[in-house]
């Protein structure tokens, strides 16, 4: 039973595509960093054994002494977990290969779907005040890939405007039905973003009208453009809008922020 008392609850967002290279993480840090623009509060939860959202928002390795794998798997203190980035409003549970093996020691937990919807419902993220919270998936269809969407209220999907495209797509739709059925009825999509478009191709513009042929509504009508200051920003550990904040990557992002708040309200 929910709890009257308590504040209203961020909502929470997975983004996911078992295909790894689409722009994935990508999303997730520019998306959060458009949305503290916009003066939400938001929180990146790294569940990719990668790591690459955690460093693209300036957390160094050397600073990931607790982790999402210890949000998911230990009893430890919300606090010690969430780290505050270099913006403020702008949170990240970072992550480690340490991750990889949640997926094993899972297995034998009979809650095992259900561990990090747990973990991020729990009272001391109140604190936080937290608009949204953004779960950056591993690329596959794994256990963590479905415990972030047991977690979240909707998926965000994006798709690189690239021949094969829509291959994959449809596994990752019978996933979010599966869960729906088994776990989390409330679970929907929030939309499909086409990433590294380029307008000048014919094969992008195919693409993106394969997409809305098929999938209609749920394509978001902002594109994110191939930009080269997108792919050069996470090497200085900043989102694009910090990085080149008149960018063509930063419009695109905060396009983007602008229409998922849009279909919020």
């Amino acid at each position: 039973m929910s709890d009257p008392t308590r504040p209203q609850s961020p909502k929470i967002i997975a983004v996911a595509n078992q295909k790894g290279g689409v722009g994935k993480t990508t999303t997730t840090i520019n998306l959060a960093a458009a949305l503290v623009e916009l003066g939400m509060r938001v929180l990146v939860v790294d569940l990719d054994p990668q790591g690459n959202a955690s460093t693209g928002l300036g957390v160094e390795p050397d600073q990931r002494d607790r982790t999402t794998y210890d949000l998911i798997m230990g009893d430890v203190d919300l606090a010690e977990i969430i780290q505050l980035c270099h913006t403020e409003g702008l949170y990240v549970t970072p992550a480690t290969i340490d991750l990889s093996s949640a997926d094993i020691e899972m297995v034998a937990n009979e809650k095992r779907s259900f561990l990090l919807h747990d973990a991020l419902r729990q009272h001391a993220i109140d604190g936080y005040a937290l608009d949204y919270i953004l779960i950056d998936c591993p690329p596959s269809l794994s256990l963590l890939t479905v415990n972030a969407m047991v977690a979240a209220d909707s998926v965000l999907v994006p798709l690189q405007s690239e021949f094969f495209a829509l291959e994959g797509l449809s596994q990752l739709m019978l996933t979010v039905r599966e869960v729906r059925q088994t776990a989390n009825p409330t679970l929907r999509i929030e939309g499909v973003v086409l990433t590294m478009y380029d307008q000048r191709n014919n094969l992008s513009r195919q693409v993106e009208q394969d997409a809305r042929d098929n999938l209609q509504d749920l394509v978001f009508e902002t594109v994110i453009p191939r930009n080269v200051r997108i792919s050069e920003a996470p090497s200085y550990a900043l989102s694009v809008l910090d990085y080149d904040t008149n960018s063509k990557g930063s419009q695109a992002y905060r396009a983007l922020a602008v229409e998922l708040l849009s279909k919020r309200s």
